[in-house]
């Protein structure tokens, strides 16, 4: 039987994109053997099933990225989005930046928009422009955005500022290296709502591990790591996997007009 390699690699970037990162065996195995051995006969020792209460090991929180302190001093300095635009490409910490990468790619849309939006990372046309979101991708999302009604009101930037090499997502690292900087921008934006894009970037700055199908459509309230600066944070679908799944442009399009309503409901009295 001859197999649709496209509908094939749409059904791996869905589950990708649900949160699936593993498989449970290298090989296929057949269930239904199971069902054709012997029962246990009597008086046979019981496997062993862990007590749900005891507790597990866990894994260790990741250590700070080399360059984290100096990444935090250059991003508190920065007194605007000029001068801290200035200090991401000066920096060295992150991998990325000598990773085949041509540039920094910071952000673009107004330094006072009410709604800042966050991806994961550039891409390859983004690193050949400068800027983020101008692909496909990109062109999709500005469309969506300005059909809620957030045309020019929404910055749009990536928790890694330099493009993975062959477009892969930025690891964990990757992301905590570049963080001081994303929470200076928002902290000189203030932005009165975030918009998550994408699993990799909900799941980096809300410090979640759910999949984004999870996420997606929810409110969570994101505060910076010093508590100075909060807002809250609506994770969607990335405009990738929508180009991929054209059918799940009605769940991100739902989430845009939630925020769209909270970001100009009346303020109430205090």
């Amino acid at each position: 039987m001859a197999v649709d390699m496209r509908a094939m690699e749409s059904l791996l970037a869905f589950w990708a994109e649900a949160g699936v990162d593993a498989c449970y065996e290298a090989a296929p195995v057949d269930r239904t053997a199971a069902s054709r051995t012997l029962p246990r006969r009597a008086g046979a020792r019981p496997a062993v099933v862990r007590d749900p209460a005891a507790p597990t090991s866990t894994a260790l929180a990741p250590e700070p990225p080399v360059g984290a302190l100096e990444a935090l001093q250059a991003a508190r300095e920065a007194v605007d989005l000029a001068a801290l635009g200035l200090a991401i490409a000066a920096f060295d910490g992150c991998p990325l930046k000598f990773a085949g990468a041509r540039q920094a790619v910071t952000w673009r849309g107004p330094a006072d928009g009410p709604v800042m939006a966050i991806g994961e990372a550039p891409g390859a046309e983004e690193d050949a422009a400068g800027a983020p979101f101008v692909g496909r991708a990109g062109k999709l999302l500005d469309k969506m955005l300005a059909a809620a009604g957030l045309d020019g009101r929404v910055l749009i930037t990536n928790t890694v500022f330099w493009r993975p090499p062959g477009n892969r997502d930025p690891t964990l690292a990757e992301q905590l290296a570049c963080a001081p900087f994303l929470q200076r921008a928002i902290a000189l934006v203030r932005p009165r709502v975030l918009l998550l894009v994408g699993g990799a970037a909900a799941k980096s700055v809300l410090g979640q591990s759910t999949g984004i199908l999870s996420l997606r459509g929810r409110w969570f309230e994101w505060r910076s790591d010093d508590q100075e600066v909060q807002a809250p944070a609506m994770p969607t679908l990335h405009p990738a996997f929508l180009l991929r799944q054209p059918a799940a442009k009605k769940l991100a399009w739902s989430d845009l007009l939630t925020l769209a309503e909270r970001l100009d409901r009346p303020e109430r009295p205090s």
